[in-house]
Parts: C-alpha cells; sequence; structure tokens
C-alpha cells in the first residue's frame, strides 16, 4: 500500500522506498526507510505530514507515492 492511501492517524512499516534517487536519498535523510515505522498525522491540499523518529516532516503527495507500506 501506499503512504498516499494510508489514514490519517495510523502508524505502519516501510516496506521500502521507491523512485527517483534524489528522492530516495531526501527521505532516507528523513529517517524513512525499509523496516522503519511511520505515522501519517495529517493529509491537506496535497500535502502529508508525517512522523518519523518522534519528528514531524511536511511532504509532498510525489514523495508520498514512493513510500511502499506493509499491510
Amino acid at each position: 500500500m501506499l503512504l498516499s492511501k494510508a489514514k490519517v492517524g495510523e502508524t505502519f512499516t516501510i516496506e521500502k522506498v521507491e523512485g527517483k534517487e534524489k528522492i530516495k536519498k531526501f527521505l532516507f535523510s528523513l529517517g524513512c526507510f525499509e523496516g522503519q515505522e511511520v505515522t501519517l498525522i495529517s493529509k491537506l491540499a496535497g500535502n502529508y505530514v508525517i512522523n518519523i523518529k518522534d519528528s514531524r516532516y511536511a511532504i509532498d503527495e510525489g514523495m508520498a507515492k514512493s513510500i511502499i507500506l506493509q499491510g
């Protein structure tokens, strides 16, 4: 399942990160990599606020579609 399809408030484990190398490196710098837990905090106007390792980040829909979740 893609992060862009996730429900607000739920926590998921990241299965893998796809997309262009630039996007993958950026997401990895945020702590977004295989096996890491991510919580979707809110979705608003194509922007996604996520919680990774007790930090909140805002990403766009393109990045959210690059994150594949387990389950």
